[in-house]
């Protein structure tokens, strides 16, 4: 399996981005897929996730904020982040799993950059 993400960059608080990931491979084997995000100095954080089905799960920190979606029929996951703070600048990695969790597959990371 072959994440590709797209659609990060620069932004000024209280913006919004949406980032894309593509899945290309064996995507028969994905159940789940989601995002995390590493900033400089920081454990890296799950963002949010979603399965096949539809169910999502976001951290604390970015409820009502992102909002994870997916279309099935393009292997597309996408995040769309509004209200954007500073302390969203990180990198972006777009991950997936056979189960229940991300994390069997990850893709290259894509830079937030969220001016003040």
């Amino acid at each position: 399996v072959q994440l590709q993400a797209f659609g990060g960059g620069l932004v000024q608080a209280r913006g919004s981005l949406r980032l894309s990931c593509a899945a290309s491979g064996s995507i028969f084997n994905i159940n789940v897929m989601g995002w995390y995000r590493q900033a400089p100095g920081k454990q890296r954080e799950l963002v949010a996730t979603i399965n096949r089905g539809g169910s999502t799960n976001y951290a604390d920190s970015v409820k009502g904020r992102f909002t994870i979606s997916r279309d099935n029929a393009k292997n597309t996951v996408y995040l769309q982040m509004n209200s954007l703070k500073p302390e969203d600048t990180a990198v972006y990695y777009c991950c997936a799993g056979r189960y229940f969790t991300v994390g069997d597959f990850w893709g290259q990371g894509t830079q937030v950059t969220v001016s003040s």
